[in-house]
């Protein structure tokens, strides 16, 4: 695969589109902000064969995509308060990107439940019947028991395989169920952009939208500073929390996601997504999730968040003393903050209910239409992103009165997408299918032509240089914080970061001349 193939991002083919579109300003759909959402936007629209154009201030996934709890779950949550619809639709997007969206960046994960003393018997009934709840959603969603299976009890000894730090003292066995579980959140929305790009779609980043209207946006180029004004038939305000920044008239109410990044040593090899029930809540549970790079996420947090947006929120110490005081109810040893290798934390941008509790706040999206045309989708979750943009593009067309195919999202790969036999046969490392899919060869090729790029970034780190250079020439990365906190995680943890630094200055001093980008 080289670096002109249809789907590959770098810093000359975003100077060259900026050029095209400068030259030729009028476009179908618009779409600003470059999450999840809006890069699923843009791959709907170019899908349909509009002339799509996806712009993005800083890069791809910079907000609240990247801090995600990597779960792709099927809603079961919102079953406790009689949210059937969210529910069913979560449980058949789950399956749309299990199986043909992105199969290579989720995988399933069993979800372990300890029943401990604190977790009686009437609270137990109940969480076995929430996953045989979930269960009955995986069915009506057309999910395969061979890709999740079904829910189960099970005994003490396999609870401490899946979980082995959990107490021992009074450990009745535990409950299990699947859900699913992203590689990596940014890599999805890397994916979806670059998948958007091959279908036609102009992809910007580091292109801010100044201003916007129904029918045009004034692009300001954050990196010389330029400006042009595109015309579009329609544009989409997909800037989640920022909404309110492009549209005056929305108003939210964001909360608060907190994690802890931890080794996977301090939980003894993780083998299922822990999760804790929250002392007084019948819905809300901590978990810790086994994740890439050998680490383990510990969250989750929803708390109120007022005020300004900032662009990376941060933990509170109150959140991080929940965290901690929630899952050492399950653990022999107790963790400490000593333990904690990394932080991070996220605003989920909620509709505002009549209900003061963020916990309870709907995770329904909405589709809003200003009296200038504008169209804002907002709301939702990362799980639920492809029904997001269907209905956001839906409301475009109509709006517009554009003419498009039908949407085609439930059927289409994203670039890399792999599974089954055809994934076995791939001839790499299973963490670089994981992370690549088919593109997985790309990067042994990349190896076997310079067996230096098959280093690691730094000691004990299992990302090598040749990543760093396909994320330069495929996926649009043109700075280190591209590299090290969203085309790859090291950066969760401070002092991965500041090891691999020198490699990704490297990487993009190789790569200038190739892709003509500014390190």
């Amino acid at each position: 695969m080289t670096a002109d193939s249809p789907t590959a991002l770098h810093a000359a083919r975003r100077a060259a589109d900026l050029a095209a579109l400068g030259d030729h300003p009028e476009v179908d759909v618009v779409v600003i902000g470059a999450g999840v959402t809006g890069a699923g936007v843009a791959l709907d629209a170019a899908a349909r064969g509009l002339r799509t154009v996806l712009v993005e201030r800083h890069d791809f996934a910079f907000g609240t995509s990247r801090w995600s709890s990597k779960l792709v779950h099927g809603g079961l949550r919102y079953l406790a308060s009689g949210r059937v619809g969210i529910a069913h639709e979560s449980a058949v997007e789950r399956g749309i990107l299990l199986r043909t969206t992105a199969p290579h960046l989720v995988r399933p994960l069993p979800q372990l439940v300890p029943l401990l003393p604190g977790v009686g018997a009437a609270r137990s009934s109940l969480i076995r019947a929430g996953f045989a709840a979930g269960d009955a959603l995986r069915v009506a969603a057309r999910t395969r028991a061979a890709t999740l299976p079904r829910s189960r009890k099970v005994a003490a000894a396999e609870a401490l395989r899946l979980a082995p730090t959990v107490r021992r003292d009074g450990l009745r066995g535990g409950l299990q169920a699947w859900d699913g579980q992203l590689v990596d959140d940014a890599r999805l929305v890397v994916a979806l952009a670059r998948t958007a790009a091959g279908q036609g779609a102009t992809v910007l980043t580091r292109t801010e939208a100044v201003a916007a209207d129904g029918r045009s946006v004034r692009l300001r180029d954050t990196r010389t500073g330029e400006e042009l004004t595109v015309r579009a038939r329609a544009v989409v305000n997909a800037t989640g929390v920022w909404a309110g920044e492009v549209d005056r008239s929305i108003e939210l109410r964001p909360s608060r996601g907190t994690h802890l990044v931890f080794d996977a040593a301090a939980f003894g090899g993780l083998g299922a997504a822990l999760t804790v029930p929250v002392p007084g809540s019948i819905s809300r549970f901590v978990f810790a999730l086994p994740a890439a790079h050998g680490r383990v996420y510990l969250g989750l947090t929803d708390e109120d968040a007022p005020g300004p947006i900032p662009d990376e929120p941060q933990p509170t110490e109150a959140e991080i003393d929940f965290l901690l005081d929630t899952i050492n109810t399950a653990l022999r040893e107790p963790l400490t903050r000593k333990d904690i290798r990394g932080r991070f934390a996220g605003l989920r941008p909620l509709l505002k209910t009549a209900d003061d509790s963020t916990a309870d706040i709907s995770r329904e999206h909405a589709v809003l239409t200003a009296p200038d045309g504008l169209i804002t989708v907002v709301g939702g979750k990362l799980t639920t992103y492809r029904r997001m943009a269907e209905d956001a593009v839906d409301a475009a067309i109509a709006h517009a009165g554009l003419s498009a195919a039908p949407c085609r999202t439930t059927r289409l790969p994203l670039v890399g997408a792999v599974s089954g036999a055809s994934r076995d046969r791939i001839d790499a490392p299973p963490v670089l299918i994981e992370r690549y899919g088919h593109e997985a060869g790309a990067i042994v090729s990349a190896w076997l032509a310079d067996p230096a790029l098959a280093a690691p970034v730094a000691p004990g780190i299992d990302v090598t240089a040749a990543e760093f250079d396909f994320a330069i020439t495929h996926e649009g990365a043109e700075t280190v914080d591209d590299l090290l906190d969203r085309r790859t995680r090291i950066g969760l943890v401070p002092t991965d970061r500041a090891a691999a630094i020198p490699a990704a200055e490297a990487a993009l001093a190789r790569n200038a001349a190739i892709i003509g980008g500014r390190p």
